[in-house]
């Protein structure tokens, strides 16, 4: 059956005809105040998008597939390195070291994984340029599928100290570089968005986070760099699936100003600010549509956290349950099978220019505040960022954002104080920091502390 003409007997309804339709079913309530919304961003959600809306669609650049990925913590290198083999025989693409101390030895951690061609990237919880150096020359002609993620001020942001002090940091940062690694920087925006941020603030911060390093990179680089972003994303959905397109666009721009590369890494986690202790298997559903958003807007590698993250060790059936839910999404969902498949859907290609523009007018701001770290040390960035989590908090308390299990439809008969293996909550040591470092807090913590001390 040929469908050419499927519509031919149809009128086109234009967008003032919809919108005067609805306002004929509201009988005489206010379209604006009852179906209208705006987001914390200040982003007004319309009830429909049509294509009289829109001009065209956003070029975002496309990605080349996703890598379902797994993160290793490293403490024993012989240990991560058995898992890190598990990982790639349960399915997972690419693998995650987090490297506590120079101890770790890379060709312990690395045997029989280099060989394979897998991505793997590190999180080094340190700063040094012989490790990286020694990295770097035991992995030879692999080296570009090495991630590095070397991020100064993002270590300055979340522990309120520099690695060694300013001076020092950028020498080393300089010295790396020199290395001509093409994947040496990272930014982590998901400290942000853990902490409390809104969206545009993510994506601002993003930015002139990266601008902190791109003279640098300009002055002290031979070769084309990649910049890797790690990005947490929550559960609004379409959202989060404008916000990765957005920071694409965004970042494109400020390459563009400096004649950079315009390609740019994002690897994504769902955050651990909605995650709960109490009826802890809806984190599955939270992390499931987390990781759709994050495939959607274009990430180039997803990798998840186990339902229990927050509160168990890890642990061989919540490792196997969060790259089953990946193995899910690429293969029976067949989300690998398009790039760019947000394109030309008028509410996402909506959200993302607003919040791009947005976002790019933050950046701006902070620009014209004298930069990222000046207003880091001045405690803008945090005091912002406080103002925007304490809003969602509020949110939550008052059950206007739900988290279900958790702030409604609560199971009372439901204990958790003796399966607490480990701290669920907010870490607090008196130390001496030369700023206020950014908290990442979950929402529901002050419920369930007061919860555990009912039980």
């Amino acid at each position: 059956m040929s469908t050419t003409n499927l519509f031919k007997d149809f009128d086109p309804v234009s967008a003032k005809e919809w919108k005067q339709k609805i306002q004929f079913d509201l009988k005489g309530a206010d379209y604006n105040e009852t179906l209208v919304w705006e987001s914390p961003e200040g982003i007004k959600v319309k009830p429909f998008y049509h294509s009289d809306d829109e001009t065209k669609p956003i070029q975002v650049k496309k990605t080349s597939g996703w890598h379902i990925g797994k993160s290793i913590y490293a403490g024993n290198a012989v240990l991560a390195n058995k898992n890190g083999l598990e990982a790639l025989e349960n399915g997972a693409e690419s693998l995650i070291f987090v490297i506590p101390s120079t101890d770790v030895k890379v060709e312990e951690l690395l045997k029989d994984i280099i060989t394979k061609g897998t991505a793997i990237y590190f999180e080094l919880q340190f700063l040094s340029s012989a490790y990286i150096k020694d990295l770097l020359n035991f992995v030879g002609d692999a080296k570009e599928n090495i991630y590095l993620n070397v991020d100064i001020v993002g270590n300055l942001a979340r522990s309120g100290n520099w690695f060694y002090n300013l001076e020092k940091d950028h020498e080393e940062l300089k010295t790396i570089l020199s290395f001509n690694a093409k994947n040496t920087i990272g930014i982590d925006v998901s400290l942000y968005q853990n902490a409390g941020a809104n969206m545009v603030q993510q994506l601002g911060y993003a930015l002139a986070h990266t601008n902190e390093y791109l003279n640098e990179i300009k002055s002290n680089f031979e070769k084309p760099i990649e910049i890797t972003f790690k990005v947490s994303v929550g559960t609004n959905y379409f959202f989060e699936i404008a916000k990765l397109r957005a920071l694409r666009i965004l970042w494109s721009a400020l390459a563009k100003e400096y004649g950079v590369s315009e390609s740019c890494h994002i690897i994504a986690v769902p955050t651990r600010r909605n995650k709960t202790l109490y009826d802890y298997n809806t984190n599955m559903l939270r992390t499931t549509t987390e990781s759709m958003a994050a495939v959607l807007g274009g990430a180039n590698m997803v990798y998840n956290m186990p339902y229990d993250a927050i509160y168990h060790k890890e642990n061989d059936f919540g490792n196997r349950i969060a790259i089953n839910q990946l193995l899910l999404l690429k293969n029976e969902s067949y989300f690998d099978k398009i790039d760019n498949a947000a394109e030309g859907a008028y509410y996402i290609e909506a959200l993302t220019e607003q919040l791009a523009n947005k976002g790019l007018e933050l950046f701006k701001s902070i620009e014209k505040g004298g930069g990222f770290l000046k207003l880091l040390k001045a405690h803008t960035i945090q005091k912002k960022i406080k103002e925007s989590a304490q809003k969602e908090q509020d949110a939550f308390e008052t059950g206007k954002a739900v988290l279900v299990g958790t702030n409604k439809f609560l199971n009372e008969s439901d204990k958790m104080k003796d399966d607490l293996e480990l701290y669920p909550f907010v870490k607090t040591n008196a130390r001496k920091t030369l700023l206020e470092p950014i908290i990442e807090r979950r929402l529901a913590e002050d419920v369930e502390q007061n919860r555990l001390k009912d039980e």
